[in-house]
């Protein structure tokens, strides 16, 4: 039991367990709160939600009654019944007075997720939904210790993430010094079989309850992990029909593992993406060389991966943070209000050929009103840009004037981790380009003004 900000709290953190097991931990856990000399007997978490609501009856005091049930999914997946209970428990004390404030807590998003929806027996009872998401990419560099070297910030990111636990519990601290360092790092954390960071991947996988072939999962991750991002591609990859994996797609989108992008040029179309940096990197590194690197050759399977690494990891990672980017610090750079910020590809009737743009700003029409575009950006993780980048997306933006969108206040950028020629800096200097470098990503310099 604990004391603080005038509320009587009692928080319960269960375990993977049958639901007899379960049952007695949690009733131990009432009985230690109330300070019972022996543990409760319930027969039943019937019997048990019962008397935890009734702790909070307004005869049993005026203070709020808070009680926290941590790793709720795996009671659920023991318990099903116990959402409904739950539910009406917090019925009845809709009609009546209660000072009742239970916090339903768990990592399996799936199943949190499904707890609201639908037809979800607690749908409409939640005051609050909150999900609790990693660092972003600025954050992240600043927990990490690395803001002064976007260089080294961005591999990290690209590989860990922004989880605060992979730095403290996992690593205890164990930073890579400088950018020099990150080679020798990387072998000895993520690729080390003796680093709790080898198998996580694996598990973050494993603790969603709604997956259990977990080997035609990590062939879906696998194949958007090798590019194959639309569902027909995923599909073919796996030797699957496209409407056989609509099932585990929907669980990884629900889990919060992949995410599914619509094309803001051409409508139905989408593409899909790993939002877990470390599950990318498994699937795209780790996994094709396991077999090696649980015999401890972590320095031979990194020095052959670096293209692997620069095309399936850094690039796609890096395009979505040049998004992020523009959502967050750059949306000052753009002189229209923000619209829809994606992705998307441009096709050229006239020289038969596409163009892919990785950072977009589209604001869709309404009315009589026109869909404009604010800007279009190209982002390149190991290439120094130039003068045909930049012709790329002009053309681009001519073809969607012609598809008669407003394209009269587009602005052009460009973003890469590589640097810039000096042709296509000379050309920024006269305006209405953007150069965007990890400098300017990470807050350390600011980028030259859209318009002169």
């Amino acid at each position: 039991m604990a004391w603080g900000r005038g509320l009587w709290t009692k928080a319960v953190s269960l375990t993977a367990a049958t639901e007899a097991e379960s049952l007695r931990q949690f009733s131990a856990a009432l009985a230690e709160h109330v300070g019972s000399p022996a543990p409760f007997a319930f027969s039943t978490w019937d019997d048990a939600v019962t008397y935890l609501f009734g702790l909070a009856a307004p005869d049993r005091g005026d203070r709020p009654f808070l009680a926290v049930i941590d790793e709720f999914p795996y009671l659920a997946k023991v318990s099903p019944e116990l959402p409904s209970i739950v539910q009406r428990e917090i019925d009845r004390y809709q009609m009546e007075e209660s000072r009742m404030r239970l916090l339903l807590c768990g990592s399996a998003m799936s199943v949190m997720g499904g707890l609201l929806a639908s037809t979800a027996p607690l749908r409409g009872r939640a005051q609050l939904e909150l999900v609790v998401r990693p660092f972003g990419y600025r954050a992240a560099a600043d927990f990490w210790g690395v803001t002064a070297e976007p260089a080294l910030a961005a591999r990290l990111h690209a590989v860990v993430g922004g989880t605060p636990a992979y730095r403290r519990q996992f690593l205890a601290d164990d930073v890579p010094a400088d950018l020099h360092e990150f080679d020798e790092w990387i072998c000895r954390t993520v690729l080390s079989p003796f680093s709790p960071l080898f198998r996580e991947a694996r598990y973050l996988l494993a603790e969603e309850t709604d997956i259990r072939d977990t080997a035609l999962y990590h062939s879906v991750l696998a194949a958007v992990a090798q590019g194959n991002t639309t569902r027909g591609g995923i599909a073919g990859y796996i030797g699957r029909k496209s409407v056989d994996i609509s099932h585990p797609l929907n669980v990884l989108e629900d889990s919060h593992l992949l995410a599914r992008e619509t094309d803001v040029f051409r409508a139905g179309k989408s593409q899909y993406r790993i939002t877990e940096p470390l599950i990318n990197f498994y699937e795209a590194v780790m996994r094709p060389a396991w077999a090696r690197l649980e015999s401890g050759q972590a320095s031979e399977v990194w020095a052959q991966s670096a293209e692997r690494f620069a095309a399936q990891v850094a690039e796609p990672h890096f395009e979505a943070v040049c998004r992020e980017y523009v959502l967050g610090p750059g949306r000052s750079l753009l002189a229209t209000s923000l619209g829809q910020v994606g992705s998307g590809v441009v096709t050229d009737p006239k020289a038969r050929r596409q163009y892919q743009v990785d950072v977009a700003v589209v604001e869709p029409g309404s009315g009589g009103t026109r869909p404009s575009v604010a800007l279009l950006g190209e982002a390149k993780w190991g290439t120094v840009m130039g003068l045909s980048h930049l012709e790329r997306l002009a053309r681009a933006r001519d073809v969607l004037g012609e598809r008669g969108m407003d394209t009269t206040a587009c602005g052009l950028a460009c973003f890469s981790a590589a640097g810039f020629s000096d042709s296509l800096r000379a050309e920024a200097e006269r305006g209405g380009v953007l150069l965007i470098g990890l400098d300017e990503l990470y807050g350390r310099a600011l980028p030259m003004p859209l318009l002169p």
